[in-house]
């Protein structure tokens, strides 16, 4: 009940409630922000200007999703925009651990030798279709349908670029070239 009075109490343009929202997200959001832009400022300006985007679009928000998700998503949203624009490089996503995927049959399973920091470079090596696709769904954890919306791609074409982002993620784990 206090997040639903907090959110019509920023509709409402109420500055303090606006203020109790932000403090809220703002840690999660910057560390989402953070697995995107490459170095402190940009991630701290993605936040800034998403929370913008969050208090003019506010009255969009309709509560079928938490709060926090559709945040994340504009905070997605923004990071990628910003790269697109700018074609920067990621940055390194230092405790970040990939997920098993259910639908590869090999399962996602690299030798013992392979640590975070080396999936890391290997990620900082995909091309950058594939990267984002590979992070949307094994950092960030979204579905196809999903990916497909927020990158403007069919899913089929999110299902193709994580299945060649994952088997060059494996060659170059593989490899020991990372």
């Amino acid at each position: 009940m206090f997040q639903t009075d907090l959110i019509e109490k920023c509709r409402n343009n109420d500055r303090k409630a606006q203020w109790v929202l932000y403090r809220k997200y703002c840690d999660a959001m910057f560390c989402v922000a953070k697995r995107y832009l490459p170095n402190r400022e940009d991630a701290e300006d993605a936040v800034q200007e998403s929370f913008i985007r969050v208090f003019r679009k506010l009255h969009q928000y309709r509560e079928e999703v938490a709060f926090g998700a559709w945040l994340k998503r504009i905070v997605i949203n923004y990071c990628l925009d910003k790269i697109k624009l700018e074609k920067e490089k990621l940055l390194s996503l230092d405790e970040i651990y990939p997920q098993p995927v259910e639908d590869d049959p090999g399962g996602w399973m690299v030798d013992d030798h392979v640590r975070p920091k080396m999936v890391i470079r290997a990620m900082e090596q995909l091309p950058d279709s594939c990267r984002y696709v590979v992070m949307l769904f094994l950092l960030e954890g979204y579905d196809h349908e999903e990916i497909a919306q927020i990158m403007g791609i069919t899913e089929v074409n999110s299902r193709t670029l994580l299945f060649r982002g994952k088997k060059k993620l494996k060659e170059l784990l593989t490899a020991k070239t990372v």
